[in-house]
């Protein structure tokens, strides 16, 4: 999957949040510097040639909404991130934000539970093979 910029992720995070928007309705959610219109209007032209978004006309007025769930793109950067930094380790991962954010045994622990818990609920959704 492409990675988005900064300003397609930021559209973005605005479409995930409001699952459809025009442009103005994208403009109105920026709070401090306002892009101007037209510049909403080319990023979200390109998220539609990405496959990020589409959109649906009613009248002169497109309707964008995402293609792409925030969870797949979530997914697929950390996936990449794992593979390029952390030689898909997830311990390695997980290591490193413990030691930068100077975690405590506790809030060690319960990551901990709540992977396990995680993992107990995606295990019982997956079909066994025989």
């Amino acid at each position: 999957m492409l990675q988005l910029t900064k300003a397609e992720e930021q559209i973005m995070q605005i479409l995930w949040a409001l699952e459809k928007a025009t442009v103005q309705q994208v403009l109105e959610h920026f709070t401090e510097n306002k892009p101007a219109r037209t510049t909403i209007a080319t990023i979200l032209s390109i998220l539609k040639n990405k496959n990020f978004v589409d959109n649906t006309n009613q009248g002169k007025t497109n309707i964008y909404f995402p293609i792409i769930s925030k969870s797949e793109y979530s997914q697929s950067q950390l996936s990449t991130m794992m593979k390029n930094y952390f030689d898909n380790s997830f311990a390695s991962l997980a290591s490193f934000f413990a030691k930068d954010n100077k975690m405590s045994i506790e809030e060690l622990d319960e990551l901990l539970n709540e992977i396990k818990v995680e993992l107990k609920a995606n295990n019982k959704n997956t079909p066994k093979v025989k």
